[in-house]
């Protein structure tokens, strides 16, 4: 079966990580969150990502970048050439705010002049400061078709850099994102499932 950016959920197995801003500038540490998948799954809990004995069904766990981004693989991409600053990169990636349980704020597919219901990907030059940097990061080493989830803590995302892209592209998905930026009681730490649609 195909695996694609639309086939992924966010699962109670799926160890999520929500950094807390003040936890991470005062003590350094990142918390994380189960999501529950349906609405009659258990309420949240929080445990430090990374630091489970063994990843559920031997599946691979969140690694943590040097500036808290995390990011875990579902699919190897192929091909040699792998994402590096300077690459210029077309992603097709769902965007979704932890702090609602999930709720998306980015689609890819809501860009859809034509009307066919594929919608645009996301292009941009790696290191071309117009992407929040912590997504930038989160995509290095990635190569075309790859699969990878990324969570994108404040300091490096929209806390710090509100009008860098990805921007929602619908009013619903525009009032879901400022509801959490524009509230600094809320943590704003985000969620990507991008894939590398096209990489030069």
């Amino acid at each position: 079966a195909l695996l694609s950016v639309d086939a992924l959920s966010i699962s109670s197995r799926d160890k999520k990580c929500v950094s807390s801003r003040r936890n991470f500038v005062q003590f350094g540490l990142v918390a994380a969150s189960i999501v529950p998948l349906a609405a009659n799954a258990v309420d949240a809990q929080f445990k430090e990502v990374g630091q489970q004995e063994r990843p559920p069904e031997g599946e691979t766990p969140f690694s943590t970048l040097p500036n808290g981004v995390q990011i875990r693989d579902f699919r190897q991409g192929s091909g040699s050439a792998t994402v590096q600053n300077g690459s210029r990169v077309e992603l097709t990636m769902k965007g979704r705010l932890l702090n609602l349980n999930g709720v998306i704020f980015y689609d890819t597919k809501s860009n859809d002049p034509n009307g066919f219901g594929e919608g645009t990907p996301l292009q941009f030059t790696v290191g071309d400061k117009t992407v929040l940097p912590g997504l930038e990061s989160g995509i290095i080493g990635m190569s075309k078709g790859g699969i990878r989830r990324i969570i994108v803590p404040a300091e490096v995302g929209y806390g710090a850099f509100p009008n860098l892209e990805p921007q929602p592209l619908t009013d619903v998905e525009r009032r879901a994102l400022d509801s959490v930026v524009k509230n600094p009681r809320r943590d704003q730490t985000v969620m990507f499932d991008c894939k590398i649609e096209r990489l030069k």
